[in-house]
């Protein structure tokens, strides 16, 4: 019997942490969640042993009999922004509903809970979860990570662009991140999945190493690269004007500089050492992290 869910199975964050898990935790013990039973990274979880539960947040129903016996849920957040609080409503109704007993969950770290944040759009349904589960009568453990350092390339594009460019081009600031890789982040979430008793009713700051501002990162790939690369932190129209000229989508864009917003106003500038606290060592920090990316 399953006593172990993890969410997001297939993806980057839920994989890692079925990972991590695996290495204290005998798979029968671990059930993964996923949307499509015949897909190839569903049939490679079976194939390890590894139980399957079948359900998406959209279905309160198939939800509440995929968790049915499940002791400790990993609750990985949507990513369907739009759709995230009633999918988020659904997750925590039917895991109260099936009798879960602990749910640990990957919220993010924020300091303006209002909606003149510019990532209000995105925090609003994290603000929300965190109440429900604190309300639900289960245990809880709120996981609040930083942005990943994933982020940077992701908004930086691959080496051959960034060397084409020679140019980091975000309307960011001086704003600092505490960037953390996302399998660190994964690693501490199976860590208190496996000691989870030790950290009921918990939240947890997952910040990275440290807080660094684009103009370090710059310098930093300049480094990596060999290659003199400069920061422009250009305003909002003509960051808009400049990455639709380059045919990024619109809704690409609008979340690129809600994010490059809440940099700027130092939405992500924090640096509580929970991680380094889970872990048992310091994470990686973002100049090897952007080495194995850009190197």
């Amino acid at each position: 019997m399953s006593k172990y869910l993890i969410t997001g199975a297939t993806g980057g964050l839920g994989s890692s942490a079925v990972a991590h898990l695996s290495k204290d935790v005998d798979t029968s013990e671990i059930a993964v969640l996923v949307r499509d039973a015949s897909s190839e990274k569903a049939k490679a979880y079976e194939a390890k042993g590894y139980e399957l539960r079948v359900a998406d947040y959209d279905n309160s129903d198939k939800l509440e009999a995929a968790f049915k016996d499940i002791e400790i849920l990993y609750f990985v957040s949507a990513s369907d922004i739009p759709s995230r609080e009633p999918q988020h409503k659904n997750v925590v109704t039917a895991a109260k509903n099936a009798g879960v007993k602990h749910v640990v969950y990957t919220s993010a770290g924020r300091k303006d809970e209002s909606q003149d944040s510019p990532v209000a759009a995105v925090m609003d349904a994290h603000i929300k979860t965190e109440k429900w589960l604190q309300e639900s009568g289960m245990a809880y453990t709120i996981l609040r990570h930083n942005l990943y350092a994933e982020v940077v390339p992701m908004f930086l594009g691959e080496k051959e662009a960034l060397l084409n460019s020679k140019t980091v081009f975000l309307p960011t600031g001086e704003g600092k991140t505490a960037f953390a890789s996302r399998d660190e982040l994964a690693e501490a979430g199976a860590l208190v999945l496996k000691n989870h008793q030790a950290h009921e009713n918990k939240i947890f700051t997952l910040d990275g190493l440290e807080a660094v501002a684009f103009t370090k990162i710059a310098s930093i790939l300049t480094e990596v690269t060999g290659e003199e690369i400069s920061y422009v932190s250009p305003d909002v129209d003509t960051f808009k004007t400049t990455m639709a000229s380059y045919g990024v989508p619109e809704g690409a864009i609008g979340m690129m500089l809600s994010f490059s917003l809440g940099i700027a106003q130092g939405e992500f500038n924090s640096e509580e050492n929970d991680l380094e606290k889970l872990l048992g060592r310091k994470p990686q920090d973002l100049k090897s992290f952007l080495q194995e990316v850009y190197g």
